[in-house]
């Protein structure tokens, strides 16, 4: 399949997940509920809610079940959430989740230290979650972080990235999202990291995700883009971070990646409007100023 005469990009809007998680202000249920609510206004067709995790390692998430059962459901528009293992799958079930999503890393150092589990042993634990999904009616997507580099082996050999990738589309996940979740990655690299994995799973069912950490991020998704990527995750107000990244910032702000796609004359179905003022009402409700530049150009006083 050809993706590069389409002219439609879906985003992933990933920061009442991945990119709350890692902010240090706690928010209560009815902001997040609020968040995903103003998100599925804008034109979003996919929203990452919540996700399904200990409490313990993610406080801010504690609330996933309420949360999840709260938000108002457009139809037409999905809201996956992350699922770590057996347990997190069926808390997710259990309030009627119907889109879940798994995470693993391309490096093997990351992922002993973020989840004390070799990259087989992660994928291993994953196997029952796409049983159980494929049963279930379930989609299931992938996420493998660390793809342009890792905080503590340092370069990710791009073999690695497509290993861990084509074993996570075999297994039956119907997207892999490659995340470059440091930030560290220019877009020669990027677009040979792509093109490499491109070779194993088909354009069509792969993703993208930039951190922002250099100001790389939207000339990375701009070189993928050329190659025919068509779906790109993103955080409204740039939030998040990585806790295990010395000095890594959030997620490219959804408000840039849309702007820069309107500007390409790719088509998103999102209203910037709308995504602009859930973007400064979130930067509010977190205390912090936004990390989107379009968000600032536009609420400047």
């Amino acid at each position: 399949m050809d993706t590069r005469n389409n002219s439609f990009v879906r985003i992933v809007e990933v920061g009442a997940r991945d990119g709350l998680q890692n902010e240090k202000t706690l928010l209560p249920p009815e902001v997040k509920i609020a968040l995903v609510d103003r998100l599925s206004a804008t034109g979003l067709k996919t929203i990452e809610a919540t996700s399904f995790v200990s409490a313990r390692w993610v406080p801010q998430l504690a609330d996933a079940e309420e949360v999840f059962r709260r938000i108002r459901k457009v139809p037409g528009v999905s809201y996956p959430v992350l699922v770590p293992n057996e347990q997190g799958y069926r808390a997710a079930r259990a309030v009627g989740a119907t889109d879940v999503s798994v995470f693993t890393a391309a490096s093997e150092a990351f992922n002993r230290t973020n989840i004390n589990a070799s990259i087989a042993d992660s994928l291993t634990r994953f196997q029952p979650i796409l049983e159980h999904a494929k049963a279930d009616g379930v989609k299931v997507r992938g996420y493998v972080s660390t793809v342009l580099g890792c905080p503590y082996q340092g370069e990710v050999p791009v073999a690695d990235v497509v290993s861990v990738a084509k074993r996570l589309y075999d297994m039956g996940c119907y997207e892999i999202s490659l995340g470059d979740t440091i930030g560290v990655g220019t877009p020669a690299k990027a677009r040979a990291m792509l093109l490499a994995v491109a070779q194993e799973v088909p354009m069509h069912a792969l993703a993208v995700h930039f951190h922002d950490t250099y100001g790389q991020a939207l000339a990375n998704i701009l070189a993928c883009l050329e190659e025919g990527v068509r779906v790109v995750d993103s955080a409204v107000s740039g939030t998040g971070g990585c806790p295990y990244a010395k000095g890594a910032t959030g997620n490219v702000a959804s408000e840039d990646v849309v702007y820069m796609l309107e500007g390409l004359g790719l088509e998103t179905g999102i209203n910037l409007d709308l995504l602009v003022a859930t973007g400064a009402w979130l930067a509010a409700q977190l205390g912090k100023p936004t990390a989107s530049r379009v968000t600032r150009a536009r609420t400047a006083a």
